[in-house]
């Protein structure tokens, strides 16, 4: 890995919206084989930010580059997995029946039974997904966003709606993949998440980046993560 450049690079990002910002001279990087984390109020521009990365929104100012390429390439398509925070694009089709279909675009897919085993997606094989509970559905989006063997992931509040017992599974599913040498990048809003799970943290306030660091590094004064974000925040906009 030495000498490679960092799996996101994200430089001077600006985007506007409706004529407002929300993205403003953002700037940050995730490194190859780590896990980072991206905290930040509702409204501070997170999911935007990963919709960025992704191809799925064009900045107005500034660059990304996503394991050297351009966002949403060819060149990265196979290369990248998102799991978003819900889709209702898979609201009729069963899970099973989903990665199936989803193992099917890719050379060298993950085994679609094993996986479904690990997270749990067996005894949900015939209920479609709107169906699901949001924990349930998120399970399955991981699936999704795994099932192609992508060296980088992006995963938008992976946890959300999860009960302890799959939150757990899923925290330990993730050192896995970071210990065979996937990139992760992930939003969350819980502390004990990014605090337990995090090689690097970003908080991000009103479209930047407002302080980064290392867990250690953030709580060197004493001060809980959570100290810290709110410290270098303000109240989020709702959404």
């Amino acid at each position: 890995m030495q000498g490679l450049r960092p799996a996101l690079e994200v430089t001077g990002l600006g985007v506007d919206l409706g004529g407002h910002p929300v993205l403003d001279d953002l700037s940050l990087t995730a490194a190859r084989s780590a896990l980072t984390s991206i905290l930040g109020p509702n409204g501070a521009g997170k999911t935007t930010l990963i919709r960025c990365c992704t191809g799925l929104i064009r900045p107005t100012r500034g660059s990304v580059s996503v394991l050297g390429t351009e966002p949403g390439g060819t060149a990265a398509a196979a290369r990248v997995g998102m799991m978003p925070q819900s889709t209702g694009a898979w609201s009729g089709i069963r899970p099973l029946e989903l990665l199936r279909y989803l193992a099917s675009l890719y050379a060298r897919p993950l085994p679609v039974d094993a996986l479904a085993d690990r997270l749990g997606l067996h005894p949900l094989a015939k209920t479609p997904y709107r169906r699901l509970s949001g924990g349930q559905q998120q399970a399955v989006n991981l699936a999704g966003a795994l099932i192609g063997r992508p060296e980088l992931v992006f995963l938008d509040e992976p946890t959300a709606g999860m009960d302890p017992h799959a939150r757990r599974a899923t925290w330990e599913l993730l050192r896995e993949l970071r210990t065979a040498g996937v990139s992760l990048v992930l939003t969350t809003h819980a502390m004990e998440e990014a605090a337990a799970l995090s090689d690097l943290i970003h908080i991000v306030d009103r479209g930047r980046v407002a302080v980064s660091g290392t867990v250690t590094e953030l709580t060197a004064d004493g001060s809980s993560l959570e100290d810290v974000f709110l410290a270098n925040t303000h109240a989020g906009l709702g959404g």
